[in-house]
């Protein structure tokens, strides 16, 4: 099989487009780009139609970051470490019972 035959993902052919996955399906929705199904579950795309679509500059990269304010930094850390935390106090508790009762 040939380099041109290879079957990609949707996420690595987004990572080659410089577009969304969103953006991807859409093009597979408009018959831009032919998408194949395997075992009626897993989409492929061939290799060889994304990077002729690429090189052709058929479609335009999308640079897509959205903000991650401080308040969101900070709910992620409590949500991802709460069992940490809460053990810190339970231990510090303890010790200050131990120590000072």
């Amino acid at each position: 099989m040939s380099t041109t035959d290879q079957f990609i993902t949707v996420r690595e052919t987004a990572q080659l487009l410089g577009v969304t996955e969103r953006k991807v399906m859409d093009l597979v929705e408009e018959g831009k780009l032919q998408a194949y199904r395997i075992a009626n579950q897993f989409i492929r795309l061939k290799k060889g139609e994304v990077e002729s679509i690429r090189s052709g500059g058929k479609v335009v990269s999308e640079v897509t970051q959205l903000g991650y304010t401080k308040a969101e930094r900070i709910q992620d850390f409590l949500y991802f470490n709460d069992y940490y935390i809460i053990s810190g106090v339970f231990i510090l508790f303890l010790l200050y019972v131990i120590f000072f009762i």
